[in-house]
């Protein structure tokens, strides 16, 4: 059957930079199973999906604004070490989750200088395409409760 919205859809996929290093890779784990047309992966990727079918593979380039988001600098801040009191050794690379007016986010420390540390609140892949090599593994209808729940249950979904 070929992939559509409501399809539980099982993909392996190995996700790459513009220079060809791996990002991420479901190779030798379990595929990524998700419901398709609830946005629960990249819209540019769910779109290059729609109409495929098990044993399809696809290589797709998914542009930034379909992906993590264009990258925005307001996203960035310098904080005074003391206001992230209780956190021991702020290092570069850590990520802290932030209140903001926007609810929860996850910060990334980016530059640490004597009593000043600078967070970024874009996500890691912001600003950056998003190249998937994609082979469909499986495509089902979804049952009832995962429609009403918005996701996939069962292996490779959210509740094991």
């Amino acid at each position: 059957m070929p992939i559509a919205k409501d399809s539980v859809v099982s993909i392996h996929y190995t996700l790459k930079d513009d220079l060809g290093a791996v990002i991420d890779s479901s190779a030798g784990s379990d595929p990524l199973t998700y419901l398709h047309g609830h946005g629960n992966i990249v819209s540019g990727l769910e779109n290059a999906l729609e109409g495929k079918e098990t044993g399809n593979k696809i290589a797709v380039t998914v542009p930034p604004a379909e992906g993590y988001g264009d990258y925005n600098k307001d996203l960035v801040q310098k904080v005074p070490l003391r206001s992230l009191k209780g956190i021991p050794n702020v290092r570069v690379g850590m990520q802290l989750q932030a209140q903001t007016e926007h609810g929860t986010r996850v910060v990334t420390v980016t530059h640490v200088q004597s009593d000043m540390v600078t967070i970024d609140g874009n996500h890691p892949l912001a600003g950056k395409p998003l190249n998937f090599d994609v082979e469909v593994t499986e495509v089902r209808p979804a049952t009832e409760e995962e429609l009403s729940h918005g996701h996939v249950h069962g292996p490779g979904g959210h509740h094991h």
